[in-house]
């Protein structure tokens, strides 16, 4: 079993805000294969707060988004038996705060496959802390080829 994220695994030297390793100012999620789901466990710090104690409702969107981007990008390399994932873009995505994220816990997001064709993933997740959803994530990603100013970029 491979202990690397699927981002240090594949984009060792992406400076995604969200999810890339190599930006030591950013959010650097961390995405792992646990059976038919990916997972991923972030702690939030206080420069992340929108209130007192509370996360920035930009940052969970940021998290869900790179989370569902790397589930997607997994789930088609998966489904055209190739040996990298992938670049894949986000179409739409769209996020509903259920409540508010303390800053003080563990973050645990968990992705799933909602639906898929050759360059399309639709993913859905959650974002949970203290035993709670706090967020819920629907989002729609798509395999970009050569030409697209995305291409390999991650």
């Amino acid at each position: 079993m491979n202990t690397l994220s699927l981002q240090e695994r594949f984009a060792p030297h992406s400076r995604c805000f969200g999810c890339g390793p190599a930006n030591p100012d950013g959010l650097r999620l961390g995405s792992r294969i646990e059976g038919d789901l990916v997972t991923a466990r972030w702690q939030p710090e206080e420069r992340h707060q929108a209130f007192p104690l509370m996360l920035n409702g930009g940052i969970i969107g940021t998290l869900l988004d790179c989370h569902g981007n790397w589930t997607a990008a997994w789930h088609l390399m998966q489904l055209s038996g190739l040996d990298h994932p992938p670049c894949t873009v986000t179409a739409d995505y769209a996020v509903k705060l259920l409540r508010p994220t303390p800053l003080n816990q563990p973050l645990t997001l968990v992705a799933r496959l909602a639906a898929s064709s050759a360059d399309h993933a639709t993913i859905e997740a959650e974002l949970s802390s203290d035993g709670k959803v706090r967020a819920t994530f629907r989002g729609l990603f798509v395999a970009v080829r050569p030409g697209h100013p995305a291409y390999h970029q991650w």
